[in-house]
C-alpha cells in the first residue's frame, strides 16, 4: 500500500512538473538559431495570411498550421499550398524544440508545443480559423 502511495505522489509531481515547465521557461529567448527560424516564419506569412483570412488554413490545436478547406484552394495551387503549409510546420517544430534547448530542458518542447499553440489561437485575428480544445474547427 506503501509503496502504491509513493508511486501515485512521483506520478503526480512529475505531472505537476510537466504541466509547469512552459511557465518556467523563458518563451521568450532569442538565439541566432531562433532568430533565424522567427525570420523563415514572417517572410512566410504574408503567403499565409490570405490563406487563414480565406478559411482554407487554420491554426491547429498543437501548434501547427492545417489545409482546413482544400476546395478553398484552386486543385492548381493546392500543391503549392501544402508545401507552404509543410515548411511552416517544420519551422514551428524547430522554434518549439530551440526555445527548449535554449532553456536547457529540451525535455520541455511538448509544453512549449502546446503553449504556443495556444498563443497562436489567443492572437489569431478575427475571422481566422482554429481548432478548439476537442479538435473541431471554429471560426474566431
Amino acid at each position: 500500500m506503501k509503496n502504491l502511495i509513493l508511486k501515485s505522489l512521483l506520478l503526480f509531481a512529475a505531472l505537476l512538473g510537466a504541466g509547469q515547465a512552459a511557465a518556467q521557461a523563458n518563451l521568450e529567448i532569442n538565439t541566432p538559431g531562433i532568430a533565424a527560424i522567427q525570420s523563415s516564419m514572417q517572410r512566410r506569412h504574408g503567403e499565409l495570411a490570405p490563406l487563414y483570412t480565406s478559411g482554407a488554413v487554420g491554426l491547429t490545436r498543437d501548434g501547427n498550421v492545417a489545409l482546413r478547406d482544400p476546395a478553398a484552394v484552386p486543385l492548381a495551387q493546392r500543391a503549392a499550398v501544402n508545401g507552404v503549409i509543410a515548411a511552416e510546420n517544420q519551422d514551428r517544430a524547430s522554434l518549439y524544440r530551440e526555445i527548449a534547448r535554449a532553456n536547457n530542458h529540451p525535455e520541455w518542447e511538448g509544453d512549449i508545443r502546446n503553449t504556443f499553440g495556444q498563443r497562436w489561437i489567443d492572437r489569431a485575428q478575427g475571422g481566422w480559423y482554429y481548432q478548439n480544445a476537442s479538435g473541431a474547427w471554429t471560426r474566431k
